[in-house]
């Protein structure tokens, strides 16, 4: 099997690019950010905070989270329903954060995606995946864009998605992302760094089309 990781900070287009380089090479697509993202709306359903370490390891041992795909796309299921259409508001993101901090939460992803990738031939992006969860990965990225940039790309993704823009302000989304940063990079379990062994692509001047060429050329490199 053949696994590449992408990692780097929110907002830096990990995921659309591991789906372009993914449906490019064949491979599947992991995104880890959704998994954790389920772990976080699967808590705030359930009244969960991050203090709560006992309801966390009960809730823990009978959660379930699949990911499947249709007409290729992934969807991701938490004990049994679909709720891919529920990951990508403001609120969870902010809780996956919180949560994707707890050893705990992290042992159990860890050892999923772990599992996904020996038996496929896998793209995985998100904070740790080089340094942590696939540590012999064939080949690893570390992407990075300015933080002005990657407020403005998220901030046309809300508009894209039918958010009014008189509610959006480009500027406390840009503060946001750096708090996100921060908190991802210093936090005790898994922080967010550049694996010692993978090139690092800053993707602040490049288009979606310009990274995946990049990237293909590395696979070829390095196959």
């Amino acid at each position: 099997m053949y696994s590449i990781a992408i990692d780097g900070p929110a907002g830096a287009g990990k995921s659309t690019i591991a789906k372009a380089l993914s449906k490019k090479l064949g491979f599947v697509y992991i995104d880890t950010g959704a998994m954790y993202r389920a772990v976080a709306l699967f808590f705030l359903e359930n009244g969960i905070k991050e203090s709560d370490d006992e309801r966390i390891d009960k809730l823990l041992a009978d959660l379930d989270i699949s990911i499947k795909y249709a007409d290729g796309e992934q969807r991701v299921f938490l004990n049994g329903t679909d709720v891919s259409d529920k990951l990508r508001q403001e609120e969870i993101g902010k809780l996956a954060s919180k949560f994707s901090a707890l050893k705990s939460v992290r042992e159990k992803l860890v050892a999923l995606q772990r599992k996904l990738a020996e038996r496929e031939n896998v793209v995985m992006d998100g904070r740790d995946i080089g340094t942590v969860v696939l540590p012999n990965a064939d080949l690893k990225i570390y992407l990075c864009a300015s933080s002005s940039v990657r407020a403005r790309r998220r901030y046309l993704e809300l508009i894209e998605k039918g958010f009014d823009k008189s509610t959006l302000n480009e500027g406390e989304i840009e503060s946001e992302i750096i708090k996100r940063d921060e908190a991802d990079m210093n936090r005790e379990i898994s922080p967010l760094k550049q694996a010692d062994d993978a090139y690092y692509l800053d993707t602040s001047d490049m288009t979606l089309k310009e990274v995946v060429s990049k990237i293909l050329s590395m696979v070829k490199e390095e196959r």
